[in-house]
């Protein structure tokens, strides 16, 4: 009997000791599942609200780093793009302007 329960307890000590080595930090979304299953399998309830309110925090930091890149990217188009708008909007309301009263009112 003691030579069966040392076998166990060695053979949980290599079963644990090899799953601890291969659990990796990174595999994120593993985890999460993994913690899903268990808490289902033990009964309790899986506040879903909040495990989606904490996937879409995460994804809406990632998109938003994202975005951050892209814009870093098309700035220098994007302001030049705005300031021709309102250099046009400008020219328009200053042509308005010195044409107000004349009989040459186009699109004022």
């Amino acid at each position: 009997m003691r030579k069966f329960l040392i076998t166990i307890i060695v053979l949980n000590s290599i079963i644990w000791a090899g799953l601890t080595s291969l659990a990796k930090a990174d595999d994120y979304n593993k985890a999460v599942i993994g913690h899903v299953i268990q808490t289902t399998v033990n009964g309790d309830k899986v506040d879903t609200e909040a495990l989606m309110a904490a996937e879409l925090e995460k994804l809406m930091h990632r998109f938003s780093i994202e975005m951050v890149s892209v814009l870093q990217a098309y700035l220098p188009a994007i302001l030049e793009g705005v300031a021709q708008d309102l250099r046009l909007k400008n020219d328009k309301l200053h042509k308005c302007l010195l044409l107000k009263g004349s009989k040459i009112e186009d699109d004022c």
